[in-house]
């Protein structure tokens, strides 16, 4: 009875569903704003080397 009950239940089920869809935009999103921090700072050193000459 109950184990037919859990086959049916589909909560539990998209929960974790939502919790790996958000971990995934999670790492992206980390590593998007990695790349993006480091183009930034070459950016900014491009720049400071520019002005220093």
């Amino acid at each position: 009875m109950i184990f037919r009950r859990l086959l049916k239940a589909r909560d539990g089920a998209t929960a974790i569903e939502y919790g790996l869809i958000s971990a995934i935009m999670a790492v992206a999103l980390l590593s998007g704003f990695g790349a993006f921090s480091n183009a930034l700072n070459t950016q900014f050193t491009y720049l400071a080397g520019l002005i220093n000459y």
